[in-house]
């Protein structure tokens, strides 16, 4: 081989490995739960896309930034917004939400996860906890319209926060079955990967940590079924 073939040659696997650059996946698994936990982006990286989003992210208000629980109305504990491919609306806890158009960032981050995972999205929810008393409750990604064979992406940005894995037998009072809640702390930059049947057996939460006083921005990329939202639709 030439010496300005090999390189050319080592320049074009340079490149190709930074491109691919591989992420330390670290596995989680228990009885119906099946994860895959990474980092995503490095902190300097990290850190300017959590402020690109503080100023591109318009997040909903008046009935879109409610929750309904048995029959009652209550404000969202965090601020909630929902982008996506062109038509596409997302319903859950009986409301329905419309996705505004891609913002440059989030299709950048989007794409970023695709090339990590493999999967394609085509919507997006963003949940932003101003501080440690912003929370999620206990609940399942687990709408119809969602396509039971595409995992979860969940990519955090900002402060650390615990995430909590509770399997559905072991709720309540009254179960009879001792199986041990998962916990872990999504990082800055991290990506968690909820592969199916995960939401179909365990419920999980982000709880309320009131010594953590800086913002979080967390994105969970989805797949919805466009036959499931027409047949949706026509009933």
């Amino acid at each position: 081989m030439l010496k300005e073939e090999e390189e050319e040659d080592e320049e074009e696997h340079g490149a190709l490995a930074e491109f691919c650059h591989p992420v330390p996946w670290k596995n989680i698994e228990a009885e119906g739960l099946d994860c895959d936990y990474a980092l995503l982006f490095f902190k300097e990286e990290a850190d300017r896309l959590f402020k690109q989003l503080e100023e591109e992210i318009v997040y909903s208000t008046g009935e879109e930034a409610k929750v309904h629980v048995f029959g009652k109305v209550y404000d969202i504990p965090r601020k909630q917004a929902t982008y996506g491919d062109v038509g596409l609306t997302y319903t859950y806890s009986r409301v329905t939400r419309l996705a505004c158009p891609w913002t440059p960032t989030l299709e950048y981050i989007r794409d970023a996860v695709t090339k990590t995972t493999g999967q394609t999205f085509n919507f997006v929810l963003v949940n932003r906890y101003k501080d440690g008393q912003d929370h999620m409750g206990e609940h399942r990604d687990d709408e119809r319209e969602l396509d039971p064979l595409c995992p979860i992406a969940s990519v955090s940005l900002g402060a650390a926060r615990d995430f909590v894995f509770r399997h559905r037998d072991a709720r309540g009072k009254q179960s009879n079955r001792r199986i041990e809640p998962v916990k872990l702390e999504l990082a800055h930059g991290s990506m968690l990967l909820m592969n199916p049947p995960t939401n179909t057996f365990w419920y999980h939460s982000l709880p309320a940590r009131k010594k953590i006083s800086l913002p979080r921005i967390n994105l969970t990329f989805r797949r919805i079924l466009l036959d499931r939202k027409e047949e949706t639709t026509k009933h």
